[in-house]
């Protein structure tokens, strides 16, 4: 489970996050880029905008649960 309190600095306000345990390894850039990007040379990948509808919000619940070590969360 994502740590809130362990965010990394580059997300966007909003209710979704991806936490410092993120290993970098790209599935959650393929299933929601629209939303996540990674940052290669900090090693983290970030939300860089918050879902804009259903369909996006959907694709960032399938890139949380698809993520090795579920640095994913949401306030929400």
């Amino acid at each position: 489970m994502a740590d809130k309190g362990n965010k990394v600095g580059r997300n966007v306000a909003g209710v979704w996050y991806v936490d410092a345990n993120c290993i970098a390894c790209g599935l959650c850039v393929e299933v929601a880029s629209d939303n996540l990007e990674l940052d290669w040379d900090a090693g983290f990948a970030f939300v860089k905008c918050q879902p804009q509808g259903p369909k996006q919000d959907a694709a960032m619940q399938d890139a949380a649960s698809q993520c090795p070590v579920e640095a994913i969360g949401n306030d929400g």
